[in-house]
């Protein structure tokens, strides 16, 4: 007989006051008789069991509490916390944990295992449209975070994500935390309304995390590395790149190698013809604009342009990079980052974590 539990095991301490009194079974004979250990025989020992299995169903399937037991079974509460204990010692108690309708634990698990993940959050999305994914991500997202953050926490946002956008707009003040610092880690497009957008999502993080924002109110792409170089010369801007090495916790977002809102009909940073000379040496996507292989390998050298902003080293340093992307168009590029150990962290949706695990 084997006795399935939810019930948690903490169990308390045994020490009861002694009464004086032979603790009998209701048949008279004598309990600690029964689960004496020594020299026990067949029938003494079917007796101790059975006794085992009778607290163990008291307690797990009537609910009783072990003060009960003792009552009812006029022994003491001690020996009914040594047989609870027995009882899970020789496995006629299993507990079995169920999760939430709603929660993918053995997905998540399988991930972690698969990419080394040191955690993985699966969203549960009604289905697969782009807009649907996004939705349900952001709200994992800003659940995952308001759960995570600590005081004085550093963290590094790229504003350019619209999933990121998504989490913001739904996370609630986190009042827990204090002295926080969310930090601007790529610079914005040439577009004067998405770069007030990016302020805009900035410090509206940072009202939630009762901290203050750190912009970079520059261009995330210039023309050579020598005028990214310049640019970071500017007081202001080396001042927030300065603070770069603090940030513990970076939220990313994981683009594609697609032309985009990051190319020349989206503020005019990245040219079609740069995004397909990218594509012809092999990426599939890109975190921070840092492009990558199937692989995982970044692929330096953007032609004919440097992005300002995090670098790849310095970003795989940070010790938590959480990854917050789904959806059918970013599968190749989500595996490309896991590969390349982009992030250390995921939140996506079901079915991107299922096509994941079959890649």
């Amino acid at each position: 007989m084997y006795i399935y539990s939810n019930r948690a095991f903490g169990l308390p301490s045994c020490a009861v006051p002694s009464t004086g009194e032979r603790p009998l079974r209701p048949s008279g004979k004598d309990v600690r008789d029964v689960a004496k250990p020594a020299g026990a025989g067949p029938r003494r020992h079917g007796a101790q069991a059975a006794l085992i299995a009778q607290v163990a169903r008291l307690y797990h399937e009537e609910g009783l509490t072990q003060h009960e037991i003792a009552t009812q079974l006029r022994c003491s509460q001690g020996a009914v916390c040594r047989f609870l204990q027995r009882a899970v010692d020789q496995g006629i108690v299993r507990t079995a944990v169920i999760p939430p309708a709603g929660t993918f634990v053995d997905l998540e698990e399988l991930l972690e295992q698969k990419f080394g993940l040191g955690q993985a959050v699966i969203a549960r999305a009604a289905h697969d449209s782009e807009e649907n994914v996004q939705h349900a991500v952001g709200t994992a997202a800003a659940h995952f975070l308001e759960t995570i953050l600590r005081p004085r926490e550093v963290i590094g946002v790229d504003a350019g994500s619209a999933t990121l956008r998504s989490m913001v707009q739904q996370m609630r003040p986190v009042w827990k935390v204090a002295d926080c610092e969310v930090i601007q880690v790529l610079g914005g497009t040439g577009d004067v309304a998405a770069a007030n957008d990016a302020c805009c999502l900035l410090r509206q993080l940072a009202t939630l995390v009762q901290g203050k924002a750190r912009l970079l109110p520059a261009p995330a792409v210039m023309a050579s590395p020598q005028a990214a170089n310049l640019l970071a010369e500017d007081p202001h801007l080396g001042e927030t790149m300065a603070q770069f090495e603090r940030i513990t916790v970076a939220l990313v977002g994981v683009g594609t190698a697609e032309a985009s809102a990051w190319c020349a009909g989206g503020g005019g940073l990245l040219s079609t013809e740069a995004v397909q000379t990218l594509q012809a040496r092999g990426a599939v996507g890109h975190v921070c604009l840092r492009y990558y292989d199937r692989h995982g390998q970044e692929l330096k050298d953007l032609p004919g342009a440097a992005v300002f902003g995090l670098e790849a080293a310095r970003l795989k340093r940070v010790p938590r990079v959480v990854g917050i992307a789904g959806g059918k168009r970013k599968h190749q590029a989500l595996l490309g980052a896991l590969r390349g150990r982009w992030v250390n962290v995921l939140v996506t949706d079901q079915f991107s974590a299922e096509a994941l695990l079959r890649a």
